[in-house]
């Protein structure tokens, strides 16, 4: 499976990761970095509403520059930026308190590249779900095959993004889960995978089981 590399992605992200459990998954890095995607903008459920949070980039010598080569900016303060902001939005969720230690410490050390930044906190996150899909660097880049080509379920790299919808992917319906702020808004669907993790901890794996629809799910025999 091919994925593209993502900050803090969304439960779309890692019901495919699910099915990866145990098996290979390469995280592209030889593509050209595109701002306004997931590779560096996650979206939360906070108490005012949807909320983007985007790590800033520094501008590169190159209109094309490869994502393994992009480098996070530190301009702004956006790491205490961001931590506030999971803090305000998940605070008062049942199982922020039980992770805070697990993820403060990425807030408040810098990491020089964005890929590296996006590929331990995807790491970090799949452990606490309890799935291990061994995540790989691409090695090259691979154009995705032509539509009906070999190899096409397999290529997730331009499928996941902001301005998808998830309805394309058959294999995809997010089940509803129990939102701090479900009150005010209802169900927002789709947010990113802290928003599951804050919300249902130890439980979060049954909602993304959940979420797969199992006769258009891969299957890796």
């Amino acid at each position: 499976m091919r994925l593209s590399s993502a900050y803090l992605p969304p439960v779309w992200y890692f019901t495919k990761l699910l099915l990866c459990d145990g098996r290979e998954v390469q995280l592209e890095q030889w593509d050209h970095y595109v701002k306004q995607t997931y590779r560096n903008r996650c979206v939360i459920g906070t108490g005012d509403g949807l909320q983007a949070l985007t790590v800033p980039t520094e501008k590169a010598d190159s209109t094309k520059s490869y994502m393994k080569d992009v480098r996070i900016s530190g301009h702004g303060h956006w790491r205490h930026q961001h931590w506030n902001a999971l803090e305000a939005a998940y605070g008062q969720t049942p199982f922020f308190l039980y992770y805070e230690d697990d993820f403060r410490p990425f807030y408040e050390r810098p990491f020089t590249f964005l890929f590296d930044f996006n590929i331990q906190l995807t790491a970090l996150c799949c452990q606490l779900i309890d799935i291990h899909p061994v995540l790989r660097p691409t090695e090259e880049y691979v154009f995705p095959p032509f539509e009906g080509g070999a190899g096409e379920a397999d290529d997730f790299r331009d499928l996941i993004h902001p301005k998808r919808d998830y309805a394309a992917d058959p294999a995809f319906c997010p089940a509803p889960y129990y939102q701090v702020f479900a009150d005010r808004f209802g169900f927002r669907p789709n947010l990113s995978i802290v928003d599951l993790l804050f919300n249902m901890g130890p439980e979060s794996i049954f909602v993304l089981q959940q979420s797969t629809f199992a006769p258009f799910a891969l299957s890796h025999n």
